[in-house]
């Protein structure tokens, strides 16, 4: 019989994993980031986000839960002059990585999908902004050249009609809902203590949270994403993924991505965004690739 409790691929036994494939051969992605959500949050709030939602995806509609990528792009192009405006020269505590490191490793998870057996592959980042549309369209060139469907849902996507933020209502609503031991509103006066390392990117709403103003985006987000599988499964039934991708294809398919990156999203700033200050720390990347 099936287990309906361990969804994630590291808890599951060979067996388990096989009926689970068979049920639904769909796996979910989480991708979060540690950086800084202010004073009164956790480090890791998005990809406590991506974990719950995956899970709770893969637990109602079928599939199987990756190992979770918490390192997450960051820094470089329009996150320069955020970083600046929101943490200035304060150490942000990032778990960041450029974009072209991520796109590799990217592109060797979904081989490693591909290759397990999945015929589709739902990856749910809780760290957006922009980001979200450079793994889009690297999941649209791995699915072009090797027949895995790939879906990629910003978490604020999921919830319309709850707007989105960075640390504010809506982040440590989600978080103090999911994870209540990781929020400590007697923290949020902090943020206006430059010696206390200043805002550190707190939203100015953060203070109108509440658990239940979570509890509501969480059962929203669930609720959404059993369209999205039945999507994906519809997809995956008229695949044809390529039984067995070895290293070369990957590397092949990367340097085509590689060699266009100045097109990447997370590699320049916004059209019209004000440039960052020379003296910054964030200046280097600022069109980093």
């Amino acid at each position: 019989m099936m287990n309906t409790t361990r969804v994630r691929w590291a808890d599951l036994r060979p067996l388990e994993f096989v009926e689970r494939l068979n049920e639904c051969p769909i796996v979910y992605l989480p991708i979060g980031l540690c950086e800084p959500h202010g004073h009164v949050a956790a480090l890791g709030m998005d990809m406590h986000a991506a974990d719950a939602f995956c899970d709770a995806a893969a637990r109602a509609y079928g599939g199987i839960v990756a190992p979770t990528q918490a390192y997450h792009i960051h820094e470089t192009g329009y996150h320069a002059r955020w970083l600046e405006d929101t943490v200035g020269e304060h150490n942000a505590r990032m778990a960041s990585i450029p974009p072209h490191v991520f796109c590799l490793q990217y592109l060797y998870q979904l081989r490693a999908f591909a290759n397990a057996g999945f015929q589709s592959a739902l990856v749910l980042t809780g760290h957006g902004g922009g980001n979200e549309h450079d793994l889009q369209a690297w999941g649209d060139a791995f699915a072009a050249r090797f027949g895995m469907p790939i879906k990629v849902i910003m978490e604020f996507e999921l919830a319309p009609g709850f707007p989105g933020d960075h640390a504010g209502r809506y982040e440590v609503s989600l978080l103090w809902h999911l994870k209540p031991e990781l929020v400590d509103m007697s923290l949020l006066d902090r943020a206006q203590d430059p010696a206390a390392g200043g805002r550190l990117a707190q939203g100015e709403n953060a203070g109108e949270a509440s658990p239940e103003y979570g509890a509501a985006i969480y059962a929203k987000a669930v609720e959404s994403l059993g369209a999205q599988v039945q999507a994906l499964r519809e997809r995956a039934a008229a695949a044809t993924v390529t039984p067995r991708i070895d290293h070369a294809a990957v590397e092949a398919l990367y340097a085509e991505l590689r060699s266009a990156a100045q097109g990447w999203t997370t590699t320049h700033p916004r059209p019209g965004q004000h440039a960052v200050s020379d003296d910054s720390q964030w200046k280097p990347y600022e069109f980093g690739v």
